[in-house]
């Protein structure tokens, strides 16, 4: 339950009612006494809103109109089992929509590993989750792990979180880059002498000199004018294949830049046809 200090409404999501979760979603204009409900719960939103439990901890923020919700404790009514699991999601307020920003789809493990450890909070239940609005940082304390072989045990460990998000204009130059380099390994694969010129003088302006790692990339890149046309096709290919596989792969990698609605189906057509 969240309260929205600009248009002065109350947004309540989830929750518990006797044994039966819900992930039903509705706002309350405490001013209008009015009742607005944004998702019934029925299946048909199942995978485009938060998993269904009691455990959910969300925070809003007013300034972005924005509700971040993240999950713990789920409950799969089809194996009957508790499951704990991490799932960061972010509706927008403005666009009705919900997004998943982060999920961890196995389950929490006994011993789970010190890698994973260090780079993110192992899924858990009754922690808490506070919001700095001003510096937009998300804080999480504590909790249940969820393990069989210690119920009771509880976690003093101390996360922060903050979400950075790529610009346009970083958008914009990424996908140039991408779109440069492909055109830079299709030349150099025919014309070595005019691919050499296109990175110099095309591809080098959407390279970002200040990130190592996309430096060292654009730096790798000449190593393609000194392999023969053989090298860049795999055995059973022809170049047309080749190029239709590359530019496919370019493609599928630009979408991601896109919401959904802008984009074809991520299904298969092949997946349709009954063998």
């Amino acid at each position: 339950m969240l309260f929205h200090t600009r248009n002065r409404c109350l947004y309540v999501f989830g929750g518990q009612r006797s044994k039966t979760y819900l992930n039903d979603f509705f706002s309350y204009d405490v001013d209008g006494d009015h009742v607005e409900i944004i998702s019934d719960g029925t299946k048909k939103d199942s995978g485009m809103v938060p998993m269904t439990g009691f455990t959910q901890r969300a925070t809003i923020d007013p300034e972005l109109n924005e509700i971040h919700v993240l999950s713990g404790l789920s409950k799969d009514k089809d194996k009957r089992e508790e499951n704990v699991r991490n799932s960061f999601w972010i509706y927008d307020i403005a666009r009705n929509s919900w997004s998943c920003v982060y999920k961890n789809d196995q389950t929490v493990k006994e011993n789970p590993s010190k890698a994973a450890q260090e780079e993110e909070p192992c899924p858990r239940f009754a922690h808490q989750l506070v919001y700095d609005e001003m510096h937009k940082v998300h804080y999480l304390f504590g909790g249940n792990p969820g393990k069989s072989c210690s119920p009771k045990m509880r976690l003093d460990d101390f996360w922060s979180l903050k979400l950075c998000r790529p610009s346009k204009e970083y958008l914009l130059r990424h996908c140039r880059y991408l779109i440069r380099k492909y055109r830079f390994e299709e030349k150099a694969m025919t014309e070595p002498l005019s691919a050499l010129r296109y990175l110099q003088n095309d591809l080098s302006l959407t390279v970002d000199h200040s990130d190592p790692d996309e430096t060292k990339e654009f730096q790798l890149l000449p190593s393609a004018l000194f392999k023969s046309s053989s090298d860049f096709i795999p055995l059973g290919f022809s170049d047309v294949d080749q190029t239709y596989a590359q530019r496919t792969q370019l493609f599928d990698t630009l979408v991601n830049f896109f919401p959904d609605s802008m984009t074809p189906p991520k299904g298969n057509l092949v997946d349709l046809i009954t063998l």
